[in-house]
């Protein structure tokens, strides 16, 4: 018996793709292990028998830096995502913001959004977990397994800690407050943001 992980890769679709045929009643697994994981018959499964149509869901990458100077990052997450989704084969969109991971309108996350809900998307796949939205990420990821899209974090990395977490955050919220002043211009302004800038970075 395989797993789903086998039987997605001889089929030559995704795991999310198999359960969402289960729900369908298209193909039901050949039975199930004493911890509910699915097994399936290879020798009875025809990999032509299961496309009756095109699948539509692809993979999203999503890229994100919070500020114009940060422009080369986010090209270079964007080469990232590319690379990731071509060496796994997947059929994939990019998408990418410049923006505060605190702004929930930025045209890409709103894009994103949209194509999760219109069930569109096969697999989420983020070069970091914070990239998507500093805070609310857990909502969107909880929508994705709700929908049986595949959530890939390419850099999980060490955790950070609490105050580097709390750093991150307040610098976000000065960014938002930063973009809002930066019409005036003025020399009080300025002056304040760089020291609230200073005290979070110490």
């Amino acid at each position: 018996m395989a797993t789903i992980g086998e039987t997605a890769e001889f089929l030559g679709v995704s795991k999310s793709t198999l359960r969402r045929w289960e729900r369908e009643g298209r193909l039901l697994p050949d039975e199930r292990t004493a911890g509910g994981q699915r097994r399936y018959d290879l020798a009875k499964l025809r990999p032509n028998a299961f496309h009756s149509g095109p699948d539509t869901r692809t993979t999203l990458g999503y890229a994100r830096v919070s500020s114009p100077d940060q422009k080369a990052d986010l090209e270079r997450q964007a080469r990232m995502l590319e690379r990731f989704c071509s060496a796994n084969g997947w059929s994939f969109e990019i998408l990418s913001d410049l923006g505060s991971g605190i702004n929930y309108h930025k045209h890409g996350l709103q894009k994103l959004l949209e194509k999760i809900v219109a069930g569109d998307v096969d697999r989420l796949v983020l070069t970091q977990n914070d990239r998507l939205l500093r805070f609310g990420a857990e909502l969107v990821f909880a929508i994705c397994e709700m929908k049986d899209i595949e959530v890939v974090i390419i850099n999980q990395g060490e955790e950070p800690t609490f105050e580097e977490e709390l750093a991150q955050d307040v610098l976000e919220i000065i960014t938002v407050f930063s973009a809002r002043l930066y019409g005036n211009r003025s020399d009080k302004d300025q002056k304040l943001l760089e020291k609230l800038k200073g005290a979070v970075e110490a």
